[in-house]
């Protein structure tokens, strides 16, 4: 009986600490909270610096990515909704409502010429550990469901910046103030010289070359 009151006790006070201490505080529009990493997963080294920006509606969240630095805005054309397009260069949101680390999150991806991957992970390990089950679970018409994506191509300033709207009911989080999220934020760097090679970019580093690392993913809490 003290095991189960001591591992009360213990989460208990985790959710107080990541409750009083976020590493993001998110507003409601039209206020934003910016953040930005600059960073290679797992090795630390320098990356092109991207820029997030977010804020919430009583039925989105709002994202705003901005990839600076970028030289090759590097895509396939014929890819669609749902794609492999993390092969190429995109940005990345994995986002989980709660402050457990999640077995389960939506894995958000947009790339250069605007085409989204959107899709439900199953990851009970955790770790996407070896020889343990992994899945997804696509939302297969996104635009339909309340999604939005605007994505901007700026070549001589070399940046790209994608607009997009995500809707709460996915997580049954409407009217969002006051709770707590886990979010992670990656971007991938190729380009025809060094395709299929990538730079692993990323907010959280998740301490090995794989972005689905859930107990690395950052606390989010909207105010």
């Amino acid at each position: 009986m003290r095991t189960f009151a001591s591992l009360s006790v213990l989460s208990l006070a985790l959710g107080i600490a990541i409750a009083s201490n976020p590493d993001l505080k998110v507003p409601q529009c039209p206020s934003k909270v910016s953040t930005q990493f600059t960073t290679q997963i797992p090795s630390g080294a320098a990356c092109p610096q991207t820029k997030v920006e977010l804020c919430y509606t009583n039925t989105a969240l709002n994202l705003v990515f901005t990839a600076l630095g970028e030289t090759n805005f590097y895509f396939d054309p014929k890819q669609t909704t749902n794609g492999n397009i993390w092969e190429y260069e995109v940005m990345e949101a994995f986002i989980s409502k709660g402050s457990d680390d999640p077995q389960t999150y939506f894995e958000y991806e947009v790339s250069p010429n605007n085409v989204t991957f959107n899709a439900f992970i199953f990851n009970p390990s955790r770790v996407r550990k070896a020889n343990t089950p992994f899945d997804h679970a696509y939302i297969a018409e996104p635009f339909n469901d309340g999604f939005t994506v605007n994505t901007v191509l700026d070549k001589p300033g070399k940046k790209w910046t994608s607009h997009s709207t995500i809707p709460l009911a996915l997580f049954n989080g409407e009217k969002p103030r006051g709770t707590l999220w886990r979010m992670n934020f990656f971007r991938t760097v190729t380009g025809p010289d060094t395709f299929p090679n990538q730079q692993l970019c990323g907010w959280k580093n998740t301490g090995q070359a794989n972005f689905h690392i859930t107990p690395a993913f950052g606390t989010v809490e909207f105010i």
